[in-house]
């Protein structure tokens, strides 16, 4: 089984759901954020959207969720955990993974395909080869990683940081990051390679012939299934 959370606001987790069913083959469960016992999961996902509309800021209402209490709970026994967009803003928040998102560097929403990088694979990205280019959208306007220098430090050190926005080419500097994001982060896992939070939307990209590595991400998660 595997489980994605719901909040008011959430707005990809239907996105998510049909992912999920169309490349896993999975029955999935729709956890309403009020669910105060998470039966036995597999896997949860948080999803993408603006839950509780980001008041306060993003991410920050969500946490005091029952939902998110059980998260915590299943995570600190290995279940895998993958927070999307909204849904790694929200593992921030929680402590689940060290930094936070804040307002990108030009403030406007975005929204279009970029460039990410593998830096470091992982059981969830195990379909990828390191070091491979990928394309994925992206959908936000706080996705700038931000954390400090030793945060920062034992991230690289530990192989911790999978994603990063690059060029078409792999190169990875200011030019091709579009929100500020401290060493072009776009995704990270926790130390025990049980948490991953993402900014970018694989779910968006599992259906369309010239943008499908959505697809291999989510093939990538069948040897935790």
């Amino acid at each position: 089984m595997i489980s994605i959370v719901v909040f008011p606001g959430s707005n990809c987790d239907r996105d998510l759901k049909v992912a999920i069913e169309k490349t896993l083959k999975k029955k999935v469960d729709m956890v309403w954020h009020k669910t105060a016992h998470i039966k036995k999961s597999d896997m949860i996902f948080v999803p993408g959207g603006f839950s509780f509309g980001d008041h306060l800021r993003a991410g920050i209402l969500a946490t005091k969720s029952p939902a998110m209490k059980e998260v915590e709970r299943l995570s600190k026994k290995g279940v895998p955990i993958i927070g999307i967009c909204n849904g790694f803003q929200i593992l921030t928040e929680c402590k689940l993974l060290p930094g936070i998102l804040i307002k990108n560097t030009n403030p406007k929403f975005l929204c279009k395909s970029i460039d990410l990088k593998v830096d470091n694979n992982s059981i969830f990205t195990s379909s990828f080869k390191n070091n491979q280019i990928i394309k994925l959208p992206i959908a936000h306007s706080q996705g700038n990683y931000f954390a400090d220098k030793k945060v920062l430090n034992s991230l690289e050190d530990n192989n911790q940081v999978i994603l990063r926005y690059c060029s078409p080419k792999g190169q990875i500097n200011n030019n091709f990051n579009p929100n500020g994001s401290m060493n072009n982060i776009a995704g990270i896992i926790n130390s025990s390679k049980n948490v991953f939070g993402l900014m970018p939307h694989p779910e968006r990209a599992i259906d369309l012939t010239k943008q499908a590595d959505g697809i291999l991400f989510f093939k990538s998660l069948n040897m935790y299934l």
